[in-house]
């Protein structure tokens, strides 16, 4: 009877302890284990992060991070660290967390336009994915793939078409330009390969006349009109006495892409710079910024008519008044240095 009861205790105490253990599993594993009051909260695992970086980062999020470590453990994720992008949904338990951060990184939204230079470009895109700039501007500015390729350092920035794309926050550098070289094959399909030869130019020479197009005018029902002019003048050898490559020629020649120009001047028309279109005839020998894509197919597209000039309307904002004659675009012309100077802006 005295053995039997002995037999009994045990069990009793096996009991204890198997239900206390169930429990601190039931803990690790199913009861929620969050500590922040927003719906969702986010992890940037880094490539080649040790389990270290990812508890540094989820501590403040959980409340109790010792049971997340030793389910983590148990779970053998504190050896299998993915990079990534990953959301913690508020009331997620250890385990649903785990399962998180071993499969469902997520993808970001990348986005470039208006970028000046290759430099800014690599910039730009630091700040949405995890390489920096100096990794990008590298991969970048590969000699060897850009004559792979047909670019040049001067036309390396037409390769970036600029929209939204989706990538892993965790992308490398040449993963970033890898895919950028294929949308760029993407976007210049059959039809728009068949447009740039039948205006006589190839996808290159496109996209630096749109760059200036980009540049001249913000209104994009009008691009196609401006665009006829600068194609009227290149068909005929005339100068393109474009502003914005004097403009681009100052930054270029003076290292400092920072510098606001609102007003060109004529010591700037005597920049000596292949980019200068009032001194070198043809297009320069490379985009004067990222032109987008309205720009570009404005190119493409241009308006046939027999304007040769254009000005500023100073009734119209935003808009330009149109020439056929140089005499005509005089009037024009004094018009708008009349009402600029009216403005005092004098650079």
């Amino acid at each position: 009877m005295y053995f039997k009861k002995i037999l009994l205790a045990i069990a009793l105490i096996g009991l204890v302890i198997a239900a206390f253990i169930s429990y601190k599993i039931y803990n690790a594993m199913f009861k929620p284990n969050t500590a922040f009051n927003n719906e969702m909260a986010y992890l940037y695992i880094p490539t080649n992060a040790t389990y270290d970086v990812v508890r540094e980062q989820l501590e403040p999020l959980v409340d109790n991070i010792d049971n997340f470590d030793a389910l983590a453990s148990q779970k053998k994720y504190t050896s299998n660290i993915k990079a990534g992008k990953y959301a913690i949904k508020k009331g997620m338990t250890n385990n649903d967390i785990i399962n998180t951060l071993r499969v469902n990184n997520l993808p970001v939204k990348v986005s470039f336009n208006n970028q000046e230079t290759i430099e800014k470009l690599a910039g730009r895109i630091s700040t949405q994915i995890e390489a920096d700039s100096l990794q990008l501007l590298e991969v970048m500015k590969d000699v060897k793939f850009l004559n792979d390729n047909d670019f040049s350092l001067k036309t390396a920035l037409s390769m970036y078409i600029p929209n939204s794309y989706e990538f892993f926050w965790n992308t490398s550098a040449e993963q970033f330009r890898e895919r950028m070289l294929t949308e760029y094959k993407r976007f210049w399909n059959e039809t728009r390969l068949a447009k740039a030869e039948k205006i006589g130019l190839t996808p290159e020479k496109v996209n630096i006349m749109a760059s200036i197009v980009h540049k001249e005018t913000a209104k994009v029902d009008e691009r196609p009109r401006v665009a006829g002019v600068y194609m009227n003048r290149y068909k005929i050898g005339m100068l393109l006495q474009a502003d914005p490559t004097v403009i681009f020629a100052v930054k270029e020649t003076t290292g400092n892409f920072d510098q606001i120009i609102k007003r060109v001047l004529y010591k700037d028309l005597e920049v000596d710079s292949p980019y200068n279109t009032y001194k070198y005839v043809g297009l320069p020998p490379g985009p004067i910024a990222m032109p987008d894509i309205s720009a570009i197919d404005a190119v493409l597209n241009y308006e046939k008519h027999d304007y040769f000039y254009f000005v500023a309307d100073v009734k119209n904002f935003g808009y330009h008044k149109f020439a056929k004659t140089l005499t005509q675009h005089n009037i024009n012309r004094q018009e708008y240095i009349r009402w600029i100077n009216q403005q005092g802006v004098n650079r």
